[in-house]
């Protein structure tokens, strides 16, 4: 009895012992500036051409699920990787998904545009609006700094409890 009393005021002690804090001391007369990555832009900032981009290939890639036809990204309007990966097969069997839970595409509003400061990308967040209203969709379109798209990607939401 008296060994379990030892032990259970060993682990009591142990388990009290409070750590130092690891924290550095900064001059008080330098200031220090943290510069995120991601910086959210104003659209007053961002160049017409790659606004207009983004959202024109990106309503064109949507409306490809209303109208069953692709037409391919150049190279002027894209990269090589989204080029490569915007088949047709893999367009067309996203589409059912997306009919299928959502209905037809109406249109798309830009909800906002962040910028990544390491790569000058330009990344165009918007909401899509379909016919069924159950599930949230939002289209991730990325504009490189030559002006094309690098990435695009749609993403549903998780559903809000009530």
């Amino acid at each position: 009895m008296k060994k379990l009393f030892y032990i259970l005021l060993l682990i009591l002690l142990a388990s009290c012992k409070s750590k130092q804090p690891s924290t550095f001391e900064i001059n008080k007369n330098e200031t220090v500036e943290v510069k995120s990555r991601f910086v959210k832009i104003n659209l007053k900032e961002v160049n017409n051409q790659k606004l207009t981009r983004a959202y024109s290939l990106g309503k064109r890639l949507l409306e490809t699920c209303n109208t069953s036809r692709f037409k391919v990204f150049s190279k002027e309007e894209a990269t090589d990787k989204v080029i490569q990966n915007a088949t047709v097969e893999k367009i067309s069997k996203t589409c059912q998904k997306i009919l299928m839970r959502n209905g037809k595409f109406i249109d798309m509003s830009l909800i906002d545009i962040t910028q990544d400061n390491e790569t000058e990308d330009l990344l165009f967040r918007y909401k899509i609006e379909y016919e069924k209203k159950y599930f949230e969709r939002e289209l991730y379109v990325t504009i490189n700094f030559e002006g094309k798209v690098s990435e695009m990607k749609t993403k549903e939401l998780p559903k809000k409890p009530m």
